[in-house]
């Protein structure tokens, strides 16, 4: 085999594995974590072998297409620990969280739920999650979390943040943030009555 060939064997290669990527993200954006294999390869113009050859389990294409996003959301919840007032941080990571789901139906699914996934993402995970309950105990401390307020209650309302419904990525997003004042309001301990953002006509839900 000649120089050549193998330089464009490996040229080729790494077309398909970023073409594997590139409709694997969209895919699970639009269609959550539910598209199989096979469709992404269909997708992609390539046989399942091809993406079984660059990614050796589903989990490891998850990680790989969600690693972006795990890092965003990382930032975020890093940025609301290191806010002045606790309650106001949590609702920065709560709001910034949603709108990030709003745009993406997968990663949702990918973030809250337990899945055989590489080290290094289930890793980041557990370190986000981590500093994520401090904060939650750093606002409770302060008095602005309602005392029964668990984790599970993000995990709750980004799932049901993750099945919103709307014409175009814009009218999702501001879906989602009425969405989060309205939880915001909830875990509050001593809710404060401010307006709400602006209401989002939305689609009948379908039977």
């Amino acid at each position: 085999m000649t120089t050549e060939v193998r330089a464009r064997q490996r040229s080729d290669a790494r077309d398909n594995r970023e073409r594997i990527l590139a409709v694997a993200r969209a895919a699970f954006a639009m269609d959550g974590l539910g598209v199989p294999i096979r469709e992404i390869a269909r997708r992609a113009e390539v046989g399942a072998a091809t993406v079984y050859r660059h990614f050796a389990t589903k989990e490891a294409l998850l990680a790989e297409v969600f690693a972006d996003q795990m890092a965003s959301c990382a930032e975020i919840v890093r940025r609301g620990l290191a806010a002045d007032d606790p309650w106001r941080g949590l609702c920065l990571v709560v709001e910034q969280l949603m709108a990030v789901h709003a745009l993406d139906r997968g990663f949702a699914r990918a973030f809250t739920s337990r899945m055989s996934e590489p080290a290094e993402f289930a890793a980041e995970r557990d370190r986000t999650l981590a500093s994520l309950l401090e904060l939650v105990r750093q606002a409770k401390d302060a008095g602005s979390l309602r005392e029964d307020f668990v984790l599970e209650d993000i995990n709750l309302a980004l799932l049901a943040n993750e099945g919103i419904r709307a014409d175009t990525p814009e009218m999702r997003l501001a879906a989602s943030r009425r969405f989060a004042a309205l939880m915001l309001r909830s875990f509050q301990a001593h809710p404060v009555r401010t307006p709400l953002p602006p209401a989002v006509r939305l689609p009948p839900a379908q039977g």
